[in-house]
């Protein structure tokens, strides 16, 4: 007999479409909340796992013991063949961060894992449900724009390296949307609620 774990909702979506503030919501009722970008950020940083295997690849891209995201990001512009390097050292080291969240909820009924590219880096093999957050485009454009150093042609070429949102909303178990927070979060109560309640 396998030994229980928690339902795994994958939640997703393209930028602007109000995923962390989604996530949040989850967080807020009670589901533990697994953050992809934010353990890529624990793991560059000082003294975190990633930083000898990247400094391997590219020694300019590690500052005092960190990885500077900005000099790495040139490092990968150098040679398309760098990225699939990247991705071999850090990947596995995401995962097991992941597999340790999992392991550390085996309690709970429900637990929420925010990927960003689930879909685009083949995440939902390891979900078992997932969620789309998603608005119309026009939202989507001036809540990007509305960052700062955003420009349309950096918003573009972002979307290019996305799944559109149409296909996303098409292969999701869940879609929420995000026009109105009020409505977000009832879909999200009603989701936990459907998924399993937390302890909380």
């Amino acid at each position: 007999m396998t030994a229980a774990r928690p339902f795994r909702l994958g939640l997703t979506g393209s930028i602007g479409m109000g995923k962390s503030t989604t996530a949040a919501m989850f967080a807020e009722a009670g589901v533990p909340v697994w953050d992809a970008d934010a353990t890529v950020h624990r793991l560059y940083a000082a003294g975190g796992a990633a930083v000898p295997a990247i400094a391997a690849l590219a020694p300019e891209a590690v500052i005092g013991g960190a990885v500077d995201r900005g000099r790495l990001k040139d490092w990968l512009a150098g040679d398309r063949a760098r990225l699939a390097a990247l991705e071999a050292a850090v990947h596995p080291l995401v995962s097991a961060d992941r597999s340790d969240f999992i392991a550390q909820n085996a309690g709970k009924p429900l637990v929420l894992l925010d990927i960003p590219l689930l879909y685009e880096a083949g995440g939902f093999a390891d979900v078992d449900a997932v969620v789309v957050v998603s608005a119309p485009p026009e939202v989507q454009r001036d809540r990007v724009l509305a960052r700062p150093g955003m420009t349309p042609e950096a918003l573009e070429m972002i979307l290019s390296r996305q799944l559109p949102d149409a296909e996303k909303r098409t292969r999701a178990d869940y879609v929420i949307e995000t026009v109105s927070l009020d409505a977000a979060r009832a879909a999200v109560a009603d989701l936990v609620a459907k998924l399993g309640k937390s302890d909380a």
